[in-house]
């Protein structure tokens, strides 16, 4: 059973940094691509970035691109999100999700994410 749980939200202040954890079981990173959306309240759920074993160039959101950076440890099938230079625009509630690759190794943000953690809430403000 693939499980994610995510962790390391909370208060930043602007120009800040937060560090964000996928943990996850049942599900490797040689086969499963991991996902790093954020929903904000009134806004619609937007895809940052993605991880996989195979991922060489992971792909980031222009919102967040130069500023956050994505990581995977395949030895804990876990996921990161470091988060630098933090924004009030990033206040939202952080989510990482699993999607099968099928026959590809590298992510992409267009994969049917299926597996979903519980969010992580994230708050910039001084």
């Amino acid at each position: 059973q693939v499980q994610l749980v995510e962790s390391g939200g909370g208060l930043a202040q602007p120009g800040g940094s937060l560090t964000l954890s996928c943990s996850t079981s049942g599900l490797s990173l040689d086969k499963y691509a991991i996902g790093w959306f954020r929903q904000a309240p009134g806004k619609e759920r937007e895809g940052l970035s993605c991880i996989s074993s195979g991922t060489t160039s992971p792909p980031y959101a222009d919102s967040v691109k130069g500023r956050f950076t994505i990581s995977g440890d395949n030895a804990k099938n876990t996921a990161y999100l470091q988060m630098n230079n933090l924004k009030p625009e990033d206040t939202a509630v952080y989510y990482c999700a699993a999607a099968w690759m099928g026959v590809k190794s590298w992510c992409e943000m267009s994969f049917y994410y299926d597996w979903w953690g519980q969010g992580t809430q994230v708050t910039v403000s001084s």
